[in-house]
């Protein structure tokens, strides 16, 4: 399946790097960087593992093993739709 990003999961990866490198360090920001695709390899073979999201039947989300992540997606015909990357202390409202 096409994996598609949506802006703000582009967004939110920018974000993730950012603050990482700068809070932390870049070896930390690349191994976040490198889990996230791990994840995202993960739900590009197998697209339907995750569960589906209670408010919002289409949308599934995965966590990141590891590190404080949570990645929102929708699997369309042919396509997985990557909505959302969000830190799991944030409150549900801001996803």
């Amino acid at each position: 399946m096409r994996l598609v990003y949506s802006k703000r999961a582009l967004a939110d990866l920018d974000q993730i790097a950012t603050y990482y490198t700068a809070h932390a360090s870049p070896t930390i920001a690349e191994a976040i960087g490198r889990q996230l695709r791990v994840v995202i390899e993960r739900i590009a073979r197998h697209p339907e593992a995750a569960p589906q999201v209670t408010q919002r039947s289409q949308v599934r989300v995965a966590t990141v093993v590891r590190y404080p992540f949570r990645i929102f997606y929708r699997v369309n015909d042919g396509t997985i739709d990557i909505l959302h990357i969000r830190h799991t202390s944030r409150r549900p409202s801001e996803m």
